[in-house]
């Protein structure tokens, strides 16, 4: 059973992903997702370099996960972060946006395996990359709406 919800409805009803003017840039056929969003001054970690913080850099690649996660055919519709290690391998480059591409390598009956990677402008040398896990799990929202 698929997500009851579009991956454009998924990211629309996450607070942090409106705060942080997350964009669903594509969704492919075999369920990789790319989400981008915007150099922030908000969101710099350092003011002398103006790089954005990693946090920032997480919840986009997290997000572009949990999407991911829903959209495997297997997907149970509902998911929550088990795990995400993040390798970050540099600084993102100030002003420019900042991409996430995610997708589920591996589905179970409870749980997603998802790797993703972030870049800027520079898409031959990663900002960080991840490999995580998903929950597989009903909609929470199911029902309620």
């Amino acid at each position: 059973m698929a997500s009851p919800f579009t991956p454009q409805q998924f990211l629309e009803a996450l607070p942090h992903a409106r705060a942080l003017s997350m964009q669903l840039d594509s969704v492919t056929e075999d369920g990789r997702v790319t989400l981008s969003m915007p150099w922030d001054a908000r969101l710099v970690g350092d003011p002398s370099t103006g790089v954005l913080h990693g946090g920032a850099v997480y919840a986009l690649m997290d997000t572009a996960c949990g999407i991911a996660t829903t959209l495997h055919p297997q997907s149970s519709g509902g998911t929550a972060t088990l795990d995400l290690r993040i390798d970050y391998m540099r600084p993102a480059t100030p002003g420019q946006r900042i991409r996430a591409e995610a997708f589920c390598y591996n589905m179970t009956r409870t749980v997603a395996f998802i790797r993703v990677v972030a870049t800027d402008d520079d898409d031959a040398r990663p900002v960080a990359t991840a490999s995580g896990a998903f929950t597989n799990e009903a909609s929470r929202r199911k029902g309620k709406e």
